[in-house]
């Protein structure tokens, strides 16, 4: 088993503009100019959705070639929000809010609804949306 690849995040204090590297590739993020940011790069919540997308696209095209279905395109449209809980029984010690992430997912090709389903299915079973949904520990040193 290889080593885990390592992200490196540096910014500094006096503003959220952020360079990453990940493997020798370059690249900012950033919060927009509303928000106090410079605009520069994708919200950290962007990264987030991008990873959750990237890796849905992914896994749905492996399914879909490794089963021979005729795919052609995969668009993962995905957004973010908070949701006030209503009721929520546990909100006294807990938090008020939930997040959302709302996957919209376009399959382009000849395919049977069956085969959409089957897809739709798989989808939810990439990776990063298992580790999203997971107890993850996060350990800061």
């Amino acid at each position: 088993m290889s080593a885990p690849r390592e992200v490196i995040v540096r910014g500094s204090a006096r503003a959220f503009a952020q360079s990453v590297e990940v493997d020798g590739l370059r690249f900012a993020a950033d919060e927009p100019r509303a928000l106090g940011g410079e605009g520069v790069g994708p919200t950290p919540y962007d990264l987030l959705l991008a990873a959750l997308g990237t890796c849905t696209s992914m896994t749905v095209g492996l399914y879909a070639r490794s089963h021979a279905i005729a795919l052609d395109d995969v668009t993962v449209r995905l957004t973010h929000e908070r949701v006030h809980r209503t009721d929520c029984a546990e909100c006294v010690d807990q938090p008020r809010s939930l997040d959302r992430i709302t996957i919209v997912l376009e399959l382009i090709g000849a395919l049977t609804e069956a085969q959409r389903d089957r897809l739709r299915q798989i989808a939810a079973r990439c990776p990063v949306h298992k580790t999203l949904t997971s107890s993850i520990s996060i350990a800061v040193r």
